[in-house]
Order: C-alpha cells, then sequence, then structure tokens
C-alpha cells in the first residue's frame, strides 16, 4: 500500500481506495465492477439523497434514538452534499446494481466519512459513525432510491421547467397580442384554408401549453406521497415509532413542497408508477413542444421560396457554405430535445413495468432518464422562449398576400351565391389565374356581392372568443398548487390527480 491509498473493509474482504476518499468499500466495488458509461446520476439526486439523510438523522436525534452530537454531524456532513461540496466523491455508474444499493451506500460512505471528520476522526472512521448503522439508520436502498427520485423530480419540476414553462406561455401570448392585427391565410392538409389572424395562431399555441403545463401539475401530485420508513419491502422494520412522520415532515420544510406519507407504504416499494405517469405527461409536453417547433419552422421557411410569415431571430450562421445563410436554429435544437425526452420516456416506462414481488429493481436508470428528460426540457424551453419566441417578427405584407389570394376564401360565398357556383368560381380562377373577385366578375356574379363576401379582415374575425359558462379561462388559477409551499411544516396531503380537491 502506498501513501496514497487507504485499506477499506466490507463484508467481502478488504478493498485499497484512495486516501483522500470520502467514500468506502462498497463504492469502491461499484466503480470497479460497472465501467459502463461514465455517466452519474444527476445533481439533482445526489442532493434529494442529502436531504433524505439529513432527515433521518434529524429524526432519530429528535425521537431520542441517535445521541445529538453524532446526529449533529450527520445532518452537518448531509448539508454538504446537498449543497453539492462533495459531488465529486459520488463515482457510481447509472448502470448498476439493481435498485440502487451501490448508490445508496455511496451516500452513506460519503456521509459517515465526512461526520467523522467533522467529530476529530479520521475519513473511514467507521467507530464514530457507521455508514449502515447510523447513517442508513431506519432506511433501506428499496425505500431512499425511490424517495430520491421523487424529491430531486419534484424540485426539478417545481423550480425549473414549471417557471420554464409559464414564462413560454407569457412570450407565446405577448406575441399574440403584438400579431392580433395581422391577416394570415390559414392551412389544413398543408393546402390553403380560411383566412385567421396570426395572433390567434400563437394564443393557440399558448393555451395548448399552458393546459399541458397544468396537466403535468397535476401529474406531478402523484409525486408527493413518499414512503421513507418503509424500508426494506414496505412493514418498516427496524424504525422506530413514529420515523416516518417526523423524517417526511422535516423533507416537506426543508424542500417547500407537500411531501407526505403514502397511503400504503408496499403500494410505493412495489411500484415507482407515479414517476411512469409523470413522464408520460413529460413526453405529451414534448409532442406538443415539437408540433409548436415544427410550425415555426414552416411559417418561417424562406426567405425568397418558403412561406416566410414570420422571421425568427438570427441567432449564427446558417451554413458553413452558403453566405449569408440563417437557419431555424432554436426550432431544431427544440426538436432534438423532444425526440430524446421521448426516448427517456420509453425507458422509464419499460423500467417501469420491470417490477418483481416487492420491489422494482430498475429504479437507477429509471431515475437518470427521468431527470435527465425534466433537465433538458426546461433548459431547451428556456433557450427557445428567450433567443427565438421573444424575438419573432411578423412579414404582415407576405401574410396579407397569402390571405387575399388563398382560394379558400371561396367558402366565404357560399352564403352569397351557393357551394355549386362558389366551385365554379374557383376552378375558374385556378384555370386562368385570377383572383377570385376577378373570377367572379367574369362569371357574371355582382361586384358588390363578392366584395362583401370576401373581406379578410372581416373573414378572420373570431366569430365567438367567450368560453361556454362555467369552463375558467386557461388563464384562471387551477386551485392548489402541487409546486406550493405546504402551509405548514407537517406534511400534507397532495390534491387530488383527477380533481384537484
Amino acid at each position: 500500500m502506498t501513501d496514497a491509498t487507504r485499506i477499506a473493509r466490507d463484508s467481502l474482504g478488504e478493498v485499497r481506495i484512495p486516501k483522500s476518499a470520502y467514500y468506502g468499500a462498497q463504492t469502491a466495488r461499484a466503480i470497479e465492477n460497472f465501467p459502463i458509461s461514465g455517466l452519474r446520476l444527476p445533481r439533482a439526486f445526489i442532493r434529494a439523497q442529502g436531504i433524505i439523510k439529513w432527515a433521518a438523522a434529524r429524526a432519530h436525534a429528535e425521537l431520542g434514538v441517535m445521541e445529538t452530537q453524532k446526529a449533529e454531524a450527520i445532518c452537518q456532513a448531509a448539508r454538504e452534499v446537498i449543497e453539492g461540496k462533495l459531488d465529486d466523491q459520488f463515482r457510481v455508474d447509472v448502470y448498476q446494481a439493481g435498485a440502487g444499493t451501490s448508490q445508496n451506500m455511496n451516500a452513506n460512505e460519503v456521509i459517515a466519512s465526512r461526520a467523522a471528520e467533522l467529530l476529530g476522526g479520521a475519513r473511514g472512521d467507521y467507530s464514530l459513525v457507521h455508514p449502515n448503522d447510523d447513517v442508513n439508520r431506519s432506511q433501506s436502498t428499496n425505500d431512499t432510491i425511490h424517495v430520491a427520485m421523487q424529491i430531486a423530480g419534484m424540485e426539478l419540476l417545481a423550480h425549473q421547467l414549471d417557471p420554464a414553462l409559464a414564462r413560454l406561455t407569457d412570450a407565446l401570448k405577448q406575441k399574440g397580442n403584438e400579431f392580433m392585427d395581422v391577416v394570415k391565410s390559414g392551412r389544413t392538409h398543408l393546402q390553403d384554408a380560411v383566412p385567421m389572424r396570426l395572433g390567434d395562431e400563437f394564443y393557440g399555441y399558448a393555451h395548448n401549453i399552458e393546459r399541458h403545463r397544468r396537466w403535468l401539475e397535476q401529474a406531478a401530485a402523484n409525486l408527493l406521497p413518499i414512503g421513507l420508513g418503509g424500508n426494506a419491502v414496505g412493514t418498516g422494520i427496524n424504525t422506530p415509532p413514529g420515523f416516518a412522520e417526523a423524517a417526511v415532515a422535516h423533507i416537506a420544510q426543508f424542500t417547500g413542497l407537500a411531501f407526505c406519507l403514502p397511503e400504503n407504504p408496499f403500494t410505493f416499494n412495489q411500484n415507482p408508477d407515479e414517476v411512469v405517469w409523470v413522464s408520460a405527461a413529460l413526453r405529451n409536453l414534448a409532442l406538443a413542444l415539437q408540433r409548436i417547433a415544427n410550425d415555426l419552422r414552416l411559417l418561417s421557411s424562406g426567405p425568397r421560396t418558403g412561406l416566410a410569415e414570420i422571421e425568427l431571430p438570427a441567432v449564427q450562421p446558417g451554413s458553413s457554405i452558403m453566405p449569408g445563410k440563417v437557419n431555424p436554429v432554436l426550432a431544431e435544437m427544440l426538436n432534438m430535445v423532444m425526440y430524446q425526452v421521448q426516448g427517456c420516456d420509453t425507458v422509464v416506462a419499460q423500467a417501469g413495468g420491470a417490477g418483481q414481488l416487492e420491489l422494482n429493481v430498475m429504479m437507477p436508470v429509471m431515475a437518470a432518464n427521468f431527470l435527465h428528460e425534466i433537465q433538458i426540457l426546461a433548459n431547451a424551453v428556456e433557450a427557445f422562449t428567450d433567443k427565438c419566441v421573444r424575438g419573432i417578427r411578423a412579414n404582415r405584407d407576405r401574410c396579407r398576400s397569402y390571405a387575399e389570394h388563398s382560394l379558400s376564401l371561396a367558402t366565404a360565398l357560399n352564403v352569397e351565391v351557393g357551394y355549386d357556383t362558389a366551385s365554379r368560381i374557383v376552378k375558374h380562377a385556378l384555370a386562368h389565374n385570377l383572383s377570385l373577385r376577378d373570377a367572379g366578375v367574369q362569371l357574371g356574379i355582382d361586384a358588390g356581392a363578392l366584395d362583401r363576401a370576401l373581406d379578410v379582415d372581416v373573414l378572420s374575425q373570431v366569430v365567438q372568443r367567450t368560453r361556454p359558462q362555467g369552463n375558467p379561462s386557461f388563464d384562471a388559477p387551477q386551485g392548489t398548487s402541487a409546486f406550493s409551499r405546504p402551509q405548514s411544516s407537517a406534511p400534507a396531503q397532495p390534491p387530488h390527480p383527477e380533481t384537484g380537491d
């Protein structure tokens, strides 16, 4: 053994590890056994592990089952994990032992070693603070990895993705207001359709994102019940009375989110279905964002040979060979991220269905993909909003020209001249490259009737803007928010996923 290494021990024997390492033998074995991808579980997950260990130590001290000095040292070490000060000590690959035993032990060993230092001992001095007996007390991999996945997911949703979606909605609504006087041709089947307002098109986008934001929040409420204290299979073996309630209350207070105990700890241990549900909502959101990105690419196509109804901000050169070319790069980026989100959801769904008996052992790969999709969604939406949507400009003349020359204006002639005559006008206009008005005049239709029927400013107005009675506007608050701070530090029941009650 050199000066740069030390010997660590576990139930399988001795392992040589770096002398500077806070982790111990079980983490070292995992590093050696799983050199798969070089990928680690994300910062949000490690933070959540620290929150769990901090809350458990506080609960043990309050219940009188752990001496105060030891509990305080564990809490301080856990806070350093929460704050990211020990991230370099979390070394286990995403693709690791089932359920995440190595990941849980990585946290236990790091916190135990750091707590021992705080008490005046050396790293790895388990006589002062033991990773299993003290840091992991009243816990199991089977409940803590599941709980960490839900805490991390809720924090990312509440503090990153939901605010990003709110800003995107606001930006789309601002464009809706700005473009409400812009008349354009609608399109269905990628063919000309009746006139509409560009502002209404953007308000449609805003409303859809707001719907998905609401649906995501309703799904996310199911992440709030966490089965900490269920331990290995849900029975709570080796936990003192009141531990689960106290620990979960501390987690709720620390995070400002209404975490609570689940109705059935066995259901929680067996099924990470709430993560599958939220991931599906993220996938659906990705499809909605993908659709908007594709629309903006079409509407901005050109500038000479495409639709060119809008102009996206030029943020970087678009070609290494064609001078002056500018591409819709933010929309393209958004699409790529949305494809990745859908891939992550597939992994989460397949892993979520892989549970057997009392446990799902695929939680590490579930957590990695679940948290990754939230993080890249939030980052992509932020960039798309700030660098693309806010800078969109309308080509008003091009929009109006398309609207006035669309043959689908003939729809408005149905009332004046009837469907069959309107069809004759369309065919004549197309055959002779005429406007509908000129074609109608040549066919002997009264010019005044044509002018009244073909006024695009009138045709593009919405006949009914108000929603049906009792159906709230999408701007209205939707009841208690799953992302809000609870009214007290005590655990609170989440809103019902369907009713919000």
